[in-house]
């Protein structure tokens, strides 16, 4: 397999290490949407957040939560988000799971961002009873 996540998370690509254990490596992102910014990254090749299995999705965002708390407190960041892309459509790049920790500042502009839509009660009925059916 020629994945440079898979050879970075192994040692095979140095990195500017964050954090080690036997499941993850965390490492500084390359192109950083903000002074701190992590990438988590399994050291078990999966395509995306929905081939991690449950142990290690669950490990992963346990030890996200530890890093931003991390990064508030040595960096001064006053908050920090999460995000795991997950398709092309998602903005997902590098086809190795990976979530995206990112230190937020109070002088920073909005990273994560959306308009907010208008609902409708029975599509938004018929929406949830959709996903809830294809839950495995």
């Amino acid at each position: 397999m020629d994945c440079i996540f898979c050879k970075i998370a192994n040692g095979e690509i140095p990195s500017d290490t964050v954090f080690e254990d036997d499941n993850f490596k965390v490492i500084l992102d390359l192109s950083p949407a903000s002074k701190g910014h992590m990438l988590i990254l399994p050291k078990t090749h999966a395509r995306d957040i929905t081939e991690l299995s449950e142990d290690i999705a669950g490990k992963a965002i346990v030890l996200a939560a530890k890093l931003g708390k991390a990064s508030m407190a040595a960096l001064g960041a006053t908050g920090f988000n999460t995000l795991a892309n997950t398709g092309e459509s998602a903005g997902q790049t590098v086809f190795h799971c990976h979530i995206h920790v990112i230190p937020r500042y109070d002088d920073a502009s909005s990273i994560v961002s959306w308009v907010p839509g208008q609902s409708d009660k029975e599509v938004q009925k018929e929406t949830a009873k959709k996903i809830a059916e294809c839950i495995r």
